[in-house]
């Protein structure tokens, strides 16, 4: 049903019915008999309504505006009363004709008449049955028609499905009022009063929020049965869509309320905070304001920045969102954009902070010193990307921090191991909740400039996982040509990451992606010797132990034997960890002893070491006499420096099976393969009877079996040895040797060598051989390094047989 409202032809208008206008009573079953019986005029004056359609026994007031329907009402109401109403096809037509207006209407009795102060004629009319216009007789000053009943064809009044469909339109009439706040409650009381059931069909379709053309079908229904039905069928769309309105009614209020809470409790929320001098949301957005106007970003910056401004502004405080976005300016507003800290030139003082700090690592200091250098000449350059590769505890991390104060630049730390999730490099998209900048972009935030010196630790233990491979995140990190503009999904922008150093650090190239590995100037650190570390305890080491716990030098004293027992008795390794530790350990020995007022020795000399420390558990192999044929001492590199080894050959009566033994790789055991076949194909060059490779097995073994061992560089000591025990003559004394073999008997040349060699020194060896191609990295050792020590070149394994075996047998040599 509508709102109850009195429909018009013209324009409604309640305001016409007075306050002394009296009740007009609902019509009865009497009252509708009578009008039943009443006889319908021939001709009739048709009156045309613009927007409604009129029902027999409802009661409409309408509004008259044309002078054609003010003289028919007018001549009407002196006269009979009586006129004819009928709907007009379309609304707009001014005025109408036979063709204009429906040809079924109802006749209706004038009741009323009110002139309005507008010059507008109300009139209250009531319908009483249905005629049809047979012909229209005249236009003018008004329609005139000729007309006819029309009949209607009415159900058994009793009918039990006449009686159900008259109580269905009841019940959803009854509901249509209690959910439609526009109509009244005492409609409920019309509807109960209304006896006649073709008068409830009849006021109920009259009533309802229909178009003129549907209600016009629901009038011209001849069975008044057929008319309920339709009547009911429209009364149940009407009530969905009064559900569904207040359905939608409901939620948008139930919003709206949420809203306006949350509006209510913010506004006092910043009346508190103002209370309490805090700052509130405008002027927080004024603070971010005025902040952005000190910045020295670019245009394009300044543009996003105000845009994400405004977006704030427009933002509930109260919504997760809100959060995101001020983190997200607050997160450009510290970025040091264009920001970077100046470059101090003075090479001699960065050459003095890199020595001062570190002992040794050459390599890296003169690298740093020729970029401040191009640097000094040219301010623009893109800084290095280096990459210090070498074993644990040479100092590959603490180098940063000596840099950055050599550049007068700030530092900054990243370590990479077991980084897994791609986002801790580029960082989140803003559209998750505690979404956050990559690491990269936070790191440069608490730098405060955008030149750093940036340690990226432990690159090559980056790992993989379904989240992404951070590995490939770094490749633009890395990249001079494409880190001017890195982007982070967080920023959403470019950020200039070409001023900032970075020293990338790694233990094991290998495990490096190949792509990122090509990005970097790799720099290898390689192990410390013996003397290195000595310098290195004496220098930073002690004073660093001595100062943590409380010490003085006066205190502790180690001197340089001791520290190097320390170093060679209690320490296997490249770097100086474990040293430092050891030395630690002797500290507290002191401070516990000055605790407990106990007297100990200020100089400590190697008794009181292994009484602190306990027994040498580390002692370096130390080279062995040359009595027995077939073992011969190679050199060997470690991922904890350099060492010497032996290999060992003997011969047992067999069929000349060859066994090797001593925990070796598959290259190590080709290389033994390689020295035999060699061997036999030049037997008659180095007086070997062949038969002796068919009556006797050879045995290689190369002692300490718990450690694997692999690799080619034992090849000519494996020959060697092999020489050594089929003419069962002598190796020559304090020799050493490392160096690849080929089946035509040339050498190859090795890795290693600088660590090969120090642990050939420290072994008291004399003399070592090498490939001539190894020539250039002897060059690049220092002096002081190679001082006692003399070295042979070769390319044949011809030249490393006369050098090495001797002309003297052995004692109690095999006679084969």
């Amino acid at each position: 049903m509508g709102e109850m409202k009195i429909t018009n032809f013209d324009n409604i208008d309640l305001q016409g019915l007075d306050e002394d206008a009296e009740l007009i009573p609902l019509l009865t079953p009497e009252d509708e008999e009578q009008m039943n019986r009443e006889s319908l005029p021939e001709t009739l004056p048709v009156l045309p309504l613009r927007n409604t359609v009129l029902f027999p026994g409802v009661v409409i007031p309408i509004t008259a505006g044309r002078d054609k329907s003010i003289n028919l009402i007018k001549d009407a109401n002196n006269g009979t009363k009586t006129i004819g109403v009928v709907s007009q096809k379309d609304e707009g037509v001014e005025n109408p004709g036979l063709e204009d207006i429906n040809t079924v209407g109802t006749v209706a009795r004038i009741l009323r008449v009110l002139q309005m102060p507008d010059g507008n004629t109300t009139v209250i009319i009531q319908g009483k049955k249905r005629f049809k216009i047979d012909a229209v007789l005249t236009e003018k000053p008004y329609i005139t028609a000729k007309v006819s009943e029309a009949a209607e064809e009415r159900p058994d009044e009793k009918g039990s499905e006449f009686e159900a469909i008259i109580d269905s339109i009841k019940e959803l009439a009854f509901k249509i009022i209690k959910d439609n706040p526009n109509i009244p409650s005492e409609a409920t009381f019309a509807i109960k009063n209304i006896q006649s059931n073709s008068f409830l069909i009849n006021f109920v379709s009259s009533n309802l929020n229909l178009a003129v053309k549907e209600k016009q079908q629901l009038l011209e229904m001849p069975n008044l049965q057929e008319r309920a039905l339709a009547t009911l069928k429209y009364m149940n769309m009407e009530l969905q869509k009064l559900e569904l309105r207040n359905d939608i009614q409901s939620k948008v209020r139930s919003d709206m309320d949420q809203q306006q809470r949350e509006y209510f409790l913010h506004q006092q929320m910043k009346t508190i905070q103002e209370e309490l001098g805090g700052l509130s949301y405008e002027e927080e957005v004024d603070e971010m304001a005025e902040k952005a106007k000190k910045k020295k970003w670019s245009k394009k910056v300044q543009e996003h920045f105000e845009k994400e401004l405004s977006k704030m502004q427009r933002m509930n405080p109260q919504v997760a969102e809100y959060s995101i976005q001020r983190n997200y300016l607050d997160l450009l507003l510290d970025l040091p954009w264009n920001e970077y800290s100046k470059d101090k030139f003075d090479l001699k003082r960065a050459q003095k902070i890199l020595d001062r700090d570190h002992y040794g690592l050459e390599d890296v200091k003169r690298r740093i010193i020729e970029y401040l250098a191009v640097l000094k000449l040219r301010n623009d350059m893109k800084s290095p990307i280096l990459c210090l590769y070498g074993p644990p505890g040479v100092g590959k991390t603490s180098l940063g921090k000596s840099v950055a104060e050599a550049l007068g630049r700030e530092y900054v730390r990243m370590s990479l191991g077991g980084l897994r999730d791609e986002a801790e490099i580029r960082g989140h998209r803003k559209t998750y909740i505690g979404a956050m900048p990559g690491r990269i972009i936070q790191s440069l935030k608490k730098a405060g400039t955008s030149n750093p010196v940036f340690i990226l630790d432990e690159i090559d233990k980056l790992a993989s996982s379904h989240q992404g491979d951070p590995s490939s995140a770094m490749l633009e990190v890395l990249d001079p040509e494409q880190n001017s503009e890195f982007h982070d999904n967080f920023l959403e922008m470019g950020y200039d990451l070409s001023k900032v150093m970075f020293i990338a650090t790694a233990n094991n190239l290998s495990t490096i992606q190949p792509a990122l590995r090509d990005r970097m100037e790799i720099i290898n650190v390689t192990g410390y010797t013996i003397e290195e570390k000595v310098e290195i305890a004496k220098r930073h080491l002690l004073p660093k132990q001595l100062e943590e716990h409380g010490l003085s030098k006066k205190d502790l004293k180690i001197g340089k034997r001791q520290l190097e027992k320390i170093v060679e008795g209690y320490t296997r390794e490249s770097g100086v960890r474990s040293l430092e530790k050891q030395i630690a350990k002797v500290v507290r020995y002191a401070a516990k002893s000055i605790a407990m007022e106990e007297e100990y020795n200020v100089t400590l000399n190697n008794e009181n070491i292994e009484e602190i420390l306990g027994p040498a558990r580390l002692e370096r192999d130390k080279y062995e006499n040359n009595d027995v044929a077939g073992v011969v001492t190679g050199l060997a590199w470690t991922s904890v420096g350099g060492d010497i080894l032996f290999i060992e050959s003997i011969l047992s009566k067999g069929k000349g099976a060859m066994n090797i033994t001593g925990n070796l790789g598959k290259v190590m055991k080709e290389s033994a393969t390689i020295a035999m076949e060699y061997i036999k194909s030049n037997a008659e060059t180095y007086g070997v009877d062949p038969e002796v490779f068919d009556k006797y097995n050879v045995h290689i073994h190369v002692p300490e079996g718990a450690t694997p061992k692999d690799g080619p560089s034992a090849g000519i000591t494996m020959l060697t040895s092999l020489v050594s025990l089929f003419t069962q003559r002598k190796v020559k004394k304090s020799l050493a040797m490392t160096g690849e073999i080929t089946l035509r008997g040339k050498v190859l040349p090795v890795g290693g060598i600088k660590e090969k060699i120090l642990a050939a020194k420290r072994a008291r060896i004399k003399e070592i051989i090498l490939c001539a191609d190894n020539k250039k990295d002897i060059e690049e050792i220092k002096d002081e390094y190679l001082k006692g020590l003399t070295f042979h070149y070769v390319t044949d394994m011809s030249e490393v047989i006369d050098i090495a075996v001797t002309k003297q047998k052995v004692k109690n040599a095999k006679k084969l």
